[in-house]
């Protein structure tokens, strides 16, 4: 598996609202795009720093994943999500090393990225997202 760069670090709020406020308002960065990922039940905004981007997670249906998350763990950070150039060949080489996935085939995600997820207890207790950009 070869990652060029972490792609994003997400982040689950309880508001985008509140949350872009404090992005914008008090460290000083801009919010580029607001977007709803209907089939992960959130709503996520992005901001942009260097290379990397902070992505906020926001649960558009009571029960959905980045719900359960903030009640079991409260508003934070939920996932670190890295950039590969092949991510089919990254998921079947995760799974000859017996990594355990959440996705047994890459999904699309927030910015037309194709995204799979490694679960946290094959990386540390970090949820992990391998993303690749089409």
């Amino acid at each position: 598996m070869q990652v060029t760069h972490i792609e994003h670090i997400g982040i689950a709020v309880k508001s985008l609202e509140d949350s872009i406020k404090f992005y914008e308002e008090v460290l000083g960065l801009k919010c580029y795009s607001i977007e709803e990922v209907k089939d992960q039940k959130v709503r996520t905004a992005f901001f942009l720093i260097g290379k990397t981007k902070i992505e906020l997670l926001e649960s558009t249906e009571e029960g959905g994943p980045v719900d359960k998350f903030i009640e079991k763990k409260g508003e934070g950070i939920h996932h670190l999500a890295f950039a590969v150039d092949d991510l089919k060949k990254a998921l079947m080489e995760a799974e000859e090393k017996g990594v355990q996935l959440i996705d047994n085939r890459p999904r699309k995600g927030a910015e037309g990225l194709d995204i799979v997820f490694i679960h946290p207890k094959s990386a540390f207790g970090v949820l992990t997202e391998l993303c690749e950009k089409k």
